[in-house]
């Protein structure tokens, strides 16, 4: 049977696959929207701190108890270990939909592994999840219920903002943008921090001008209605200290150019990780 979900109730039994930051990300915005008993399956020995009165901790699915039916499979492992673990969850395919985090990894790939008869939503959150921040695009399968789709949005939503697409194929350039944007910011603020460095500015204070600087301009972005072309232009007066800098990241073969190859690059790898 399909579990159809109420979005304002508290989570149903869930199946967790995979316990790694991802994983316990979702895991802990779970907790906090509040979760019937469910089980979590990694090998990995620290994973065992998850374990709680709503959560069993197991290191092989054979460890499931009988009769436990979750309402959802979450497969939060590395996409590089699919084929060894999916498998494994076919069972649940009768009245769990499957929701899938790894990156690359089709729904036509993955039905090959988990049964023709899986329902299945494939999503691409990222690491702001871990302070509810994230966000996340996801794609559903024809076979998911309106009720399946609520839930697999719900438990999207505990870790940040959810955004839906009809296109599959739109999931490999979304991982190059959100997935592997988080990176792109942090090496922004180690760069700044280390060119404050050569300019004479103390460590610990080229640390914290350039943290905070990228945290509170990501902070000013998400609170404005105005888009960040327009945030920029605040920023620059003519011929001042701002111009002279954009003059130099924004020369065709500076960030125009390299970001958009870097976006490239991340998407052909995402199509690449489907293989």
């Amino acid at each position: 049977m399909n579990h159809d979900h109420d979005a304002r109730s508290p989570l149903p039994p869930i199946l967790l696959v995979g316990c790694g930051r991802m994983g316990s990300a979702m895991l802990a915005g779970w907790r906090e929207n509040g979760l019937d008993p469910s089980f979590a399956v990694d090998p990995a020995q620290s994973a065992g701190s998850l374990a709680g009165r709503d959560l069993a901790v197991i290191r092989d699915p054979s460890e499931i108890v009988a009769g436990f039916l979750p309402a959802a499979v979450v497969i939060a492992v590395k996409p590089q270990a699919a084929a060894e673990t999916l498998p494994a969850y076919r069972r649940f395919a009768r009245q769990a939909v499957f929701l899938s985090i790894m990156a690359g990894r089709t729904t036509d790939g993955l039905r090959t592994l988990l049964g023709d008869d899986a329902c299945i939503v494939r999503a691409m959150p990222n690491t702001p999840a871990a302070i509810r921040q994230g966000i996340t695009v996801a794609y559903q399968t024809a076979t998911v219920t309106q009720g399946q789709r609520e839930l697999c949005h719900q438990l999207l939503q505990a870790i940040g903002q959810v955004a839906w697409v009809t296109d599959e194929t739109l999931l490999d350039p979304v991982t190059a943008v959100s997935g592997s944007g988080p990176a792109y910011v942090f090496l922004l603020a180690e760069l700044m921090e280390q060119a404050a460095i050569k300019q004479g500015i103390p460590a610990d204070l080229a640390r914290l001008l350039a943290r905070q600087t990228v945290a509170g301009s990501g902070a000013l972005l998400k609170a404005s209605p105005e888009d960040a072309a327009a945030l920029r232009k605040a920023v620059t007066s003519p011929g001042g200290t701002t111009a002279a800098a954009l003059a130099v990241l924004m020369d065709t073969t500076a960030w125009p150019e390299t970001i958009d190859r870097a976006i490239a690059a991340a998407a052909q790898r995402s199509r690449e990780l489907a293989g």
